[in-house]
Parts: structure tokens; sequence; C-alpha cells
């Protein structure tokens, strides 16, 4: 079977090619639908640099790739204000995450388990308890951060803890899906 060198991805019996990996190999006679390309749909200026907003993130999958980042999702902690899904604070021994805008898909994924994977062999299941703002940010609710990109799982210390990463290294690449 050919696979595109290893660059097409399968949903649901339909195959094209990856948009992480931004490929177009794999178009046959007729080309695969734009719905898995993520486009910024804008920008906004913080502390002087430029970042892009996005209001969607990549298709979720069996093995959707993202990025995890470490939020303190304590009172007083970097994470910015109360989770979204419950506006409640959270110890960071409890593992849990905050999902990019696309992801967090306007709060349907509240209170859902994900399972993370990372490179290392190790999973862990963790709840959903949080937007990682991809549309917003540089604000007081959002402790002064920029928007985050589109393809974030932003993870308790428990999850980095669950998963053996050092989370000092600052950004780690990791599979995630629907527990």
């Amino acid at each position: 079977m050919n696979d595109c060198s290893g660059q097409l991805i399968c949903i649901d019996g339909k195959c094209n090619d990856d948009p992480d990996v931004g490929t177009h190999i794999c178009r046959g006679s007729s080309p695969s639908p734009p719905t898995g390309n993520c486009q910024p749909s804008g920008s906004l200026k913080c502390q002087g640099q430029i970042y892009p907003t996005y209001k969607c993130s990549p298709p979720v999958t069996s093995s959707t790739k993202a990025k995890l980042t470490n939020n303190d999702f304590s009172q007083g902690g970097a994470g910015g204000g109360p989770s979204e899904c419950d506006e409640q604070y959270h110890s960071n021994s409890e593992r849990i995450v905050a999902l990019s805008t696309g992801w967090y898909n306007g709060g349907s994924r509240c209170e859902k388990m994900i399972r993370i994977k990372a490179s290392n062999g190790k999973n862990v299941t963790a709840k959903v308890v949080d937007e990682c703002d991809s549309m917003r940010g540089c604000d007081e609710e959002h402790a002064y951060q920029p928007p985050c990109k589109n393809n974030i799982v932003d993870a308790s210390d428990a999850v980095w803890s669950a998963l053996e990463l050092n989370k000092d290294v600052g950004i780690v690449d990791v599979t995630w899906s629907m527990a």
C-alpha cells in the first residue's frame, strides 16, 4: 500500500495529505478538501511582537500531533484566570490540560478525558478543564502571555510527571486522542 512516503493521513477511511507536514504528494484525481488546512485568522500585537491568531486547530484523529506545554492552573499561577470549564482554579497535582481554541471547540471537550502519548512511549489520561486561547492574549485574563498556537496541549505538572518528561524543556512533541 502506498502511504505517500509516510505523509498520508487517513481519518474515517478518507486519506489526504498530512496538513501538519504541508505535503501535496498524495493528491489523486480529486483534490482533498481544505478542511484540515488551519490558517491564521488574524494577528495580535503583544510586547512589540506580532503573533498569529487561530479559530481552528488541526483535525482530531486517533493520534493527533501536538506540542505539550506546561501550565500552572493554581490561583496566582502563570495560567491566568480560573479554568473556563468550571470557573475554578486547580491543583497542579491533578492530571489536567487546556487545549488550543480549535480543539477546545467552544467547551465541547470540557470535563472529557484525553490520552496523551510521549515519544518515550509513556502515556497518560488527563481531564480537559480549560482553553489555551489561540485568539486572545497579552492581557490580565491571559497572564499577559501571547495567544496560544493552534496545536497546544497545555498540561499540569502532574501530566508532565506521569509522562516522565522534564517540564524545564518547555515544549515537547506528543500525540493525543479522546480517551
